[in-house]
């Protein structure tokens, strides 16, 4: 296994509409499978596309947990080795609820920056394993912005692409602090 290279904004393998993998249980699919899976961790990141690391392939992976709170740094993209690991190939985001729910986002391709996102509440994702086992579940919160996240990237998108308010686009410096005073004035509310 080895860590790739994280491809950032603006390079021409993110903005890309990717290829649909023919077999998912090609020994090359599996091996740049298993060095996603290794990059991801080493970046602390809770998900990864294939085209981030220079591969034009649909191919996302991540390891978010079902929930997560709602505001706070609990909400940040970050590596999470509690949450079970989703490999998806080819795959399919079927909206079930398009109502927007609003989210700081992160990007490994997007370094020290976050951008408040909105994005359908609910979905259901579908898409192949690594040994060609359908895998479908409905997601909500957190869980549902990570797969759509890196289902992105699949189609040439990044997030701030997204964004309806660029001044929401700040650094991780900043954002640290917008949530500390939100978290005063609730307390303070209270």
């Amino acid at each position: 296994m080895a860590i790739l290279k994280i491809a950032r904004m603006g390079h021409p393998v993110l903005a890309e509409m990717c290829a649909s993998v023919r077999d998912p249980s090609a020994p090359e699919i599996r091996r740049l499978i298993a060095d996603m899976i290794e990059t991801m961790g080493d970046a602390n990141g809770a998900g990864l596309a294939a085209p981030q690391v220079h591969v034009p392939l649909r191919i996302v992976i991540f390891q978010a947990p079902d929930a997560r709170s709602a505001a706070g740094l609990d909400e940040t993209e970050a590596f999470d080795h509690t949450a079970p690991l989703t490999i998806l190939i080819n795959p399919l985001i079927e909206v079930l609820d398009a109502s927007p729910e609003g989210g700081w986002e992160g990007c490994l391709s997007v370094p020290g920056l976050r951008g408040w996102v909105e994005r359908p509440r609910h979905i259901r994702y579908s898409g192949l394993d690594v040994d060609g086992h359908r895998v479908q579940r409905s997601a909500r919160g957190f869980h549902a912005r990570v797969v759509q996240h890196e289902c992105d990237h699949i189609d040439g998108v990044v997030y701030p692409q997204r964004m309806r308010d660029l001044s929401k686009l700040i650094f991780e410096s900043e954002y640290r602090h917008w949530i500390e005073q939100q978290d005063a004035g609730q307390q303070a509310a209270q």
